[in-house]
């Protein structure tokens, strides 16, 4: 499979772009141009590889991990350090647990709110003066 940077960026849902951020920020390769001379000719080619790291790059950052993160995971892939794959996941996992616990906070006092807002018709509402203040 070889593919163009448009079909490489749909098979990896994302747009050229992010491709060409991706390899500015070393995270993916630039394949040399195919035929041509020079900058006047030839087309990169994308591989099946290509698309695999891709993949990888979008799963680890639906996963919460940083392209920082997701540089050394793509590193750590070559060395097999198990240790430090599994001390990125559960550093991963505690700014998880720690953004849950503010958003259970922000969901509780939003309720409390909505109770007080529906509580009464008089004076400002909870939520819009909690808010100003």
């Amino acid at each position: 499979m070889q593919l163009t940077i448009g079909k490489f960026a749909k098979a990896g849902g994302v747009g050229v772009e992010t491709i060409r951020y991706y390899q500015r920020r070393g995270l993916l390769g630039t394949p040399a141009r195919s035929g041509g001379d020079g900058w006047s000719g030839g087309i990169r080619r994308y591989d099946e590889n290509d698309v695999r790291r891709l993949k990888f790059i979008r799963s680890a950052q639906a996963s919460g991990f940083t392209l920082d993160e997701i540089g050394e995971l793509l590193a750590l892939e070559q060395s097999d350090d198990r240790p430090r794959v599994r001390a990125l996941a559960r550093q991963r996992i505690d700014v998880l647990d720690e953004k849950i616990a503010q958003m259970t906070e922000t969901r509780a006092a939003l309720a409390r709110l909505a109770d007080q807002c529906a509580a009464s018709d008089k004076g400002p509402c909870p939520i819009l003066a909690a808010f100003e203040g």
